[in-house]
């Protein structure tokens, strides 16, 4: 088999692994099918170390937190992110792509929707004697479709509903025959919005994302894997020292709600009754039995970052990222930039390269790339750029 195949083959088990691991040797690592819903498409966060809920609401607004989206200067927006992924491995067809936008219909009704296609490039697969067989394009993608209602002046309310595909492998492998999994979820969250209109003050943000079912990559209805169902609570502060000038101050907080899998016995029987049960047991009760047992303080993961914006045309942000050794020990800092001109966001971000092995984080070395477009065609911010409107 060719290196490059090596690779590859590699990065398919390596995803696969986290759908049908039962045990994840020392750590037990909490794993789930679908992990790239939990990939930040947003350029402008993954330059504060993916910290979205409570920051300054944009069009990204659809992934972190759909209830920011009423609370946004323009009427309608539209983004778009791509994302290269696992570079340092010197794969170039491996890669996330989001669209997403909004129409605010009035004050206080807004409708939105996004894309996210994730590819994990061609894999040509090979026998023992390195004869090639046949060629396969796993590729995973979501859809969504949201709704934000505002409560109040400074509070809003987002629920959104997701169609899952999942396809990395098909047909017969052995005696098992592999399909598409497919599931449907949804989010719900709230947003309150800093009290003063020059966006000076505190936000503070919650949101629940991935509540859906489980996910079946065979006719077999007990091998279904949990999605990564989260639960994130972030607040941001933001000081205006003058007219030009705006620096926001932001954490999130974030934790699976999914129970870890059982740890392995070394008894085949106890083992196979405890996964069988783990496996069988209803979804909602899973959330719920995901704050069972050990360190809960283990569980989070955490992620600061810092905005500095001049004349709500340039923006310099910089942040950091947490999770402990017992879930996997992944901690990045990553800097960012953003120029908006006339009716367009430019966002680029890098993530400093740290960690090794199953630490370091697949975006190391990369440049995440995005681009906003306001499409409001009369919008004050295309007016006035230097006023303190809310950037993005």
């Amino acid at each position: 088999m060719k290196k490059s195949s090596v690779r590859r083959v590699s990065l398919l088990l390596l995803v696969v692994g986290s759908v049908f691991c039962a045990n994840a040797q020392s750590y037990n690592i909490v794993t789930t099918a679908v992990p790239f819903l939990r990939i930040s498409p947003d350029a402008r966060a993954g330059g504060m170390g993916d910290v979205g809920i409570a920051t300054t609401p944009d069009v990204s607004s659809n992934f972190w937190n759909l209830a920011k989206l009423p609370f946004t200067k323009q009427d309608n927006a539209l983004g778009l992110t791509y994302t290269p992924w696992l570079q340092d491995l010197g794969l170039n067809d491996v890669y996330l792509v989001c669209a997403s936008g909004y129409h605010k219909i009035d004050d206080l009704n807004t409708i939105s929707a996004s894309m996210r296609y994730f590819s994990l490039g061609n894999i040509q697969f090979t026998d023992n004697n390195g004869n090639d067989l046949n060629n396969f394009s796993p590729k995973e993608y979501a859809f969504d479709f949201g709704y934000t209602r505002k409560l109040g002046d400074h509070l809003g309310l987002g629920v959104s509903l997701r169609y899952v595909a999942s396809k990395l492998a098909n047909g017969a492998i052995g005696d098992q025959v592999y399909k598409t999994g497919t599931t449907v979820a949804g989010d719900i969250s709230l947003f309150k919005n800093a009290p003063n209109e020059n966006g000076e003050g505190l936000s503070w943000g919650l949101a629940l994302t991935n509540l859906g079912g489980k996910i079946g990559y065979t006719n077999d209805a007990l091998n279904k894997d949990y999605i990564p169902a989260n639960m994130g609570v972030g607040i941001s502060y933001t000081s205006v020292p003058n007219e030009s000038s705006r620096i926001s101050y932001s954490l999130d907080l974030n934790k699976l709600l999914v129970p870890a899998a059982p740890v392995s016995t070394g008894v085949g029987s106890v083992d196979s009754a405890a996964l069988t049960t783990y496996k069988t047991q209803s979804v909602v009760s899973s959330w719920f039995k995901s704050f069972n047992g050990g360190n809960q303080l283990q569980t989070l993961q955490a992620s600061a970052g810092i905005e500095y914006s001049y004349a709500d045309q340039f923006f310099v942000r910089g942040g950091y990222h947490y999770e402990d050794a017992n879930q996997g020990g992944v901690k990045y800092l990553s800097v960012g930039l953003g120029l908006k001109y006339n009716v367009a966001d430019i966002n680029l971000s890098y993530l400093v390269p740290s960690g090794n092995g199953v630490t370091r984080n697949p975006l190391s070395n990369t440049i995440r790339f995005g681009l906003a477009f306001d499409l409001d065609k009369n919008s004050s911010s295309n007016t006035t750029p230097s006023s303190l409107a809310d950037p993005n």
